[in-house]
């Protein structure tokens, strides 16, 4: 499993110059760019957090697969949220130090390297190309990996990564087109990797409309049975659903983080749950390279996973102000922009062709964006949610104006 070099545009010192830029507008600058929640971490995760703190896996060594609180949170938090019940498919979980560590060591972790094929979206997360390149292995980009004729036929595709919402995008796989991934990469050997961090994050159902400023960011209710109701309504897709899978979670792995419905970035929360053969070798070389949660932090995760009501709250933020900055980025006069399916961002095609340039334009009026090269789509740019209620209002306010 060594470490092959790899490159990437994914450099976030290269916006440094527009932040100096926009940190001299009066007011201060408005940070859009990096995705890093901003938020309160829920009541009950820090109690749960308090509680463990000389807990027997706090001055001793953590379980690298879970303690069996967090396991049962894990498969509780599956049935009720994603519908899907991980014992009858076969499925094994383990939890992992965040999702990018998952993401960045998924091709090596499966013993993926020179000659062998990673396919993933042409615009995407770039650090499923970075661990490709690190294990050794060759990154297949396409359009679209629901088009399985793009990728089922060319040679030594090992696996294919799928992110649903996605990021920078939005966009939605349905289950349908899943369950076409999924049989596509069985019949070639291939092992399909679902990136589903955001999958709590479906705007579909949402209001679309707004007058320009933010809303109100109070839940529409507290008492838990309403939240799964919202979320058993909304939830996207998962990769693991019987429909989608037949049953079997043979050859399928989902990734699923706590980071954004619970705002528990820093503390490094998340899942990779599946195939049990693979999930269980990982568990093994996870052990051994110390890729584990800490054990108070365990008690944390399986906390934020129980409190529902706390996510959908912070649903109702972020809709909110996705919302607001939609119809702001519309009065500046982004006419391609819309309110995402899924996930944090709103991604719109930049007026000038080339994000770099109306980064500079944004940077005059102190908001900083993500270039969209950062991504794979240079002519793009991305802006996120994750800033608080009144960062949001002001950056609406300068886009008006």
């Amino acid at each position: 499993m060594g470490f092959h070099a790899y490159s990437s545009p994914y450099d976030w010192s290269r916006i440094a110059g527009y932040k100096a830029t926009a940190k001299t507008v009066p007011g201060g600058m408005v940070d859009l760019s990096v995705g890093s929640p901003v938020d309160p971490v829920p009541a009950s995760v820090q109690q749960a957090l308090i509680a463990a703190a000389d807990a027997l896996n706090a001055h001793g060594y953590p379980v690298t697969a879970g303690t069996a609180n967090l396991k049962t949170a894990i498969n509780d938090w599956f049935r009720t949220m994603r519908g899907v019940d991980l014992k009858s498919i076969n499925a094994a979980v383990v939890p992992t130090v965040g999702s990018k560590e998952a993401v960045a060591l998924m091709a090596s972790l499966l013993h993926l390297g020179p000659g062998d094929v990673v396919v993933q979206p042409k615009v995407s997360y770039p650090t499923y190309e970075i661990g490709t390149q690190l294990a050794g292995a060759t990154v297949l980009k396409v359009d679209d990996v629901t088009d399985v004729d793009s990728w089922a036929n060319v040679p030594n595709v090992k696996a294919i990564w799928v992110n649903s919402p996605c990021n920078p995008t939005g966009e939605v796989i349905g289950a349908d087109w899943l369950a076409d991934i999924v049989a596509a990469a069985r019949r070639i050997g291939a092992v399909v990797l679902s990136d589903e961090c955001y999958a709590l994050m479906d705007w579909r159902s949402a209001r679309s409309s707004a007058d320009g400023t933010c809303a109100s960011a109070e839940p529409e209710s507290n008492e838990p049975a309403a939240a799964d109701r919202s979320f058993a309504l909304s939830a996207t897709p998962c990769a693991l659903s019987p429909q989608v899978c037949e049953g079997s979670a043979d050859g399928v792995l989902v990734l699923y983080s706590l980071s954004k419905q619970s705002n528990m970035a820093g503390y490094r929360t998340a899942l990779i749950a599946g195939d049990y053969r693979l999930v269980r070798e990982m568990s093994e070389y996870r052990k051994h390279i110390g890729e584990i949660i800490p054990g108070p932090v365990q008690a944390a995760m399986a906390a934020g996973l129980r409190d529902t009501a706390a996510v959908h709250q912070q649903w109702t933020r972020y809709r909110n102000r996705l919302v607001a900055l939609v119809e702001a980025l519309k009065a500046y006069g982004y006419d391609s922009v819309r309110m995402p399916a899924g996930a944090l961002y709103v991604w719109v095609k930049a007026k000038s062709g080339d994000c770099w340039a109306d980064m500079a334009e944004l940077a005059k009026i102190g908001i900083i964006p993500s270039p969209g090269e950062f991504y794979g789509a240079p002519a793009y740019l991305r802006f996120s949610a994750t800033a608080t209620d009144e960062a949001i209002r002001e950056a609406c306010k300068r886009l008006a104006a």
